[in-house]
């Protein structure tokens, strides 16, 4: 009943790792800065409008 044969595993051919790589280090630093910046956007607008 449960006889569903062996499960094969496979990787993805030709997948660049380096690429994928770069790009979430780029991902992460772009969300760093942009997390930065909204941040001293909000201590600014409580510093001048209160």
């Amino acid at each position: 009943m449960s006889d569903h044969g062996e499960l094969t595993y496979s990787t993805a051919e030709g997948m660049d790792y380096r690429a994928h790589e770069e790009t979430y280090k780029s991902f992460v630093k772009i969300g760093t800065i942009g997390a930065g910046v909204v941040i001293t956007i909000v201590v600014l607008l409580a510093i001048f409008l209160l």
